[in-house]
Formats: structure tokens, C-alpha cells, sequence
């Protein structure tokens, strides 16, 4: 709708009954709240990153994946968006998580990554995929969904399984039936990525999910940032009460009467008070200097993922001075010499992306006439993701 008029795609929709396309929107937008939205978009950011580490380690080549773009949508919409052959992986969650999710690639890609774990360069893949090519990306695509369980499994702080992946070539202009997870008409979830594998594949893959497993996965990334903080919380343990002291003793002479202290010797009296204890017999005791044993550098531990699979791996890193937000009038009015007050105050430290995601924050510096940046703090993984709440 623009300037209060219904477009023809709208009057089309309210004859037939229907939504029009942007309350249908709308409504789809509403089954994931922004929290939810960012939270995907962390976990799709790293346990791709991930497979993309592996994908690099089975073709030879550098794979880059890009920030990921979550939506909601239905998979006759994406049919329609996407009228091309694609390659889709169906795996299943055993454990950790119950559900299924799907990974689509356009069938030319999935050739390029036959090809080239067949030994070739992929600059002259096969037009069709002959059972040992489709053999060949299944294996690839369980390698990368194996990355995603074990960085899921990171992730949430609990052991995530999955099930072998199905791989099926399927022709979405044909409208086929895709997977029995969701009917057509039915909201899920698009994780959109942009990957590239050097010069030979620049496209965009998808992950598919569920509604209810995507609300699960954000539940579990949740519960793995609030544990922390509650062992933190926790009030220490209160000391044990102390049994009351015992009353003084008071000796035979104390409770006596005064005349019997008169007729006492006062030389007895102080004897007696002055008896030392009888002497203890002494032992002989063997004493030795201490000996500590030897301090060792501790190795190493490193978990499920090898680090030196992924230091070839490039992010794009960037420094962001600071933000604000404008109405589109207010944009049209600038003009050269205007100025745009951010939401950073002066001598605060600025914000270090990789891929979109902070990850440190530094101060600016001057080196040779160029600017740079001096990292001043780190943020770890458990505060990025207690900043999507």
C-alpha cells in the first residue's frame, strides 16, 4: 500500500481471500523476535565458519563464507525466488537437538566441488552429476555438516549429534516435493550465505529450518550464556556456627571461703599455681628439606577442531568509529560540510569487526601518515553472545 491506495497485487489478494504480500510478510516476520533473529545469526556465523574450514581442508582451496542473513519465509516462496536445480543435504539432529534442517547449493557449485575432489582443477566440470561426482559432494557435505554439529556442540555447551545426511538433486522450478520437515505454505527459517571458493564458485548456499528448531537452538545458546553468570551469582556458602565457648572453670581454692585462705600457707598457694605440666617423653624426629617436583609447561589441549585448519581461512576486519540513526529527510538534506553526530563520545574506544561481529575494541593511532588502531580490549565468545539479549 503507498499513499493510501491498494496496489493490483493487493486488491488480487483480498479478492481471493488472501493476505496481501506485506501483512503475509508481516506475519512471518513475527515468528522470530530480533533477539532471536541475531542469536541464529551468531550461531549460523560460526558453525559455518566452520564448514567452510573443512571444505577448504577437502578441496585445497580457500573458502570464505559471509555474514549470514536469517529470514523467515516458506519453501514455495523459495521455489519461486530460486527456479533452479539445487543440490539439497538433509540432516537430521539425534541428540542435543530433535529436529531436521536442510543445506541447499545450486547444482553448478555442487559440480565445481565434485570436480574438484575428484583431483581436478574445477574449471571444467561435468554437466550432470553421474553417481561418483554426487558421491563424491555427499561426503563433502557430511564433512561440513560434521563441523557444524561439533561447533554447535561448542556452542551450547552439550554433545549435539546428527544423523548421516541425505543428498538429493532437486529441480525447484519443477515444484517438487523438497522434504517431508515442512509443508510448503508452511514459515521456516533462511539462513542465507554468500560462499566463495576462490575464483571458481561465488554464489549463495541456504540452511533451512524449522521454526521449532530454530526457537530450540536459541533456547540452548541462552542457556549456555546464563549458566555462567548464574555459578557467578551463586552466594557463598555461609560458615558454620561455632559452638559456644565453655564457661570458665573455677578451681576448688575459688569457691572456698576467705578465712581458708588465711590459714593457708601463701608459698603452697603460689606453688601451686605455677605447677608446670609433666615434661613429655622426647621422640626423635627425622626432619628433611622440602622437595617440590619440577614445574612443566602444560600442553596444550585443543578440543574437537584443529586451529591450524583454519589460520588461511580470510575474515574481513574492519574498525567502526561509531553510529546514528536518521529519517530519510534528514538524509536528503546533507550536503558537503555537514555533520553527523555519532553516538561514541571523544577518547571512546572504537569497535573491531570481523565479519560483522565485534570482537575487540582499540583506539585510533597514527603510523607513517596512516591510521590504525591499537587494541586496547578483547571480547570474548560468551559476551557476544550475551549482547544479543
Amino acid at each position: 500500500m503507498s499513499d493510501g491506495f491498494l496496489s493490483q497485487e493487493e486488491i488480487d489478494a483480498l479478492l481471493r481471500g488472501e493476505p496481501s504480500p506485506s501483512a503475509a510478510e508481516s506475519s512471518q516476520q513475527a515468528d522470530l523476535n530480533d533477539m532471536e533473529r541475531d542469536a541464529l545469526g551468531e550461531i549460523g556465523n560460526i558453525s559455518m565458519g566452520s564448514a567452510a574450514t573443512s571444505l577448504s581442508v577437502l578441496l585445497g582451496r580457500r573458502v570464505s563464507i559471509t555474514t549470514p542473513k536469517v529470514t523467515v519465509s516458506s519453501l514455495s516462496e523459495i521455489k519461486n525466488e530460486y527456479p533452479l536445480p539445487y543440490l539439497v543435504v538433509e540432516v537430521g539432529y539425534t541428540h542435543g537437538i530433535m529436529g531436521t534442517n536442510l543445506l541447499a547449493m545450486r547444482d553448478h557449485d555442487s559440480l565445481i566441488i565434485a570436480d574438484l575432489m575428484m583431483g581436478n582443477d574445477g574449471t571444467n566440470p561435468p554437466t550432470d552429476l553421474s553417481e561418483l561426482y554426487m558421491s563424491a559432494v555427499g561426503e563433502a557435505m557430511n564433512q561440513m555438516m560434521g563441523s557444524v554439529a561439533t561447533s554447535m556442540s561448542t556452542i551450547f555447551k552439550k554433545k549435539i549429534d546428527i544423523s548421516p545426511p541425505v543428498v538429493s538433486l532437486v529441480d525447484f522450478a519443477s515444484n517438487p516435493k523438497v522434504t517431508n520437515m515442512a509443508a510448503d505454505d508452511e514459515h521456516i527459517v533462511r539462513v542465507s550465505f554468500r560462499m566463495e571458493v576462490e575464483d571458481l564458485i561465488d554464489s549463495e548456499i541456504m540452511q533451512i529450518l524449522p521454526i521449532d528448531v530454530a526457537k530450540d537452538m536459541v533456547q540452548n545458546l541462552m542457556s549456555a550464556v546464563e549458566e555462567p553468570s548464574q555459578k557467578a551469582a551463586a552466594p557463598a556458602p555461609q560458615p558454620a556456627p561455632q559452638a559456644p565457648a565453655a564457661p570458665p572453670i573455677q578451681t576448688q581454692s575459688a569457691q572456698q571461703p576467705q578465712v581458708a585462705y588465711a590459714q593457708q600457707p601463701q608459698v603452697a598457694y603460689a606453688q601451686q599455681a605455677v605447677a608446670a605440666p609433666a615434661p613429655r617423653p622426647q621422640q626423635n624426629v627425622n626432619v628433611q628439606p622440602v622437595q617440590f617436583a619440577p614445574l612443566q609447561q602444560p600442553s596444550l589441549v585443543l578440543g574437537d577442531t584443529n586451529m591450524n585448519l583454519i589460520l588461511d581461512v580470510p575474515l574481513q576486519v574492519t574498525v567502526e568509529l561509531g553510529r546514528t540513526r536518521k529519517l530519510i529527510r534528514e538524509i536528503l538534506e546533507l550536503t558537503p560540510g555537514s555533520v553527523l553526530e555519532l553516538d561514541k563520545l571523544a577518547g571512546e574506544p572504537v569497535d573491531i569487526l570481523a565479519n560483522g561481529k565485534l570482537i575487540a575494541k582499540g583506539e585510533v593511532v597514527v603510523i607513517d601518515e596512516n591510521f590504525g588502531v591499537r587494541i586496547t580490549d578483547i571480547v570474548s565468545p560468551i559476551e557476544r553472545a550475551a549482547n544479543l539479549q
